[in-house]
């Protein structure tokens, strides 16, 4: 039963994500969450605290105005108090410059205690550095 609603709550999150909830997002969060977002790009890296994982999504926010997300499933595995989550998605969108973003990929999630402590993103960095270089030289600082 408890794997059911953790997935339900997974599905809430990139539906937070799409509505651009990110409080909603952030009340789950740990204050020590260790996020992962792969790419040698203005968004990839790693962050160790809730405060450096919202300047995070405020700067996808910026880089990526619209977008939306999709998922197509998830699983959870582990006990209550420590469980991990695979949630895979498609997305698309808008990026700053106006050019359509589509992407699909997985995040990987730890819980522990009803808290996000591990967040680390699979996706085509390809994408993601394309369309920063293509956005950084139309000018779009943010994408360097």
């Amino acid at each position: 039963m408890y794997k059911r609603i953790a997935a339900g709550r997974a599905r809430k999150v990139f539906a937070d994500l799409t509505a651009g909830d990110d409080a909603a997002l952030m009340k789950d969060m740990a204050e020590d969450v260790h996020h992962i977002f792969p790419g040698d790009n203005a968004l990839g890296g790693e962050r160790h605290s809730s405060d450096a994982f919202r300047r995070w999504l405020e700067r996808l926010r910026r880089l990526f105005p619209q977008l939306g997300f999709e998922v197509q499933r998830v699983a959870v595995k582990g006990p209550p108090w420590d469980m991990w989550i695979a949630v895979q998605w498609t997305d698309e969108g808008r990026a700053a410059d106006g050019v359509p973003y589509e992407n699909r990929g997985a995040h990987w999630i730890r819980i522990r205690r009803g808290r996000a402590v591990h967040v680390q993103a699979y996706l085509d960095t390809d994408l993601v550095t394309a369309s920063c270089e293509r956005m950084a030289a139309a000018g779009i600082v943010e994408a360097e």
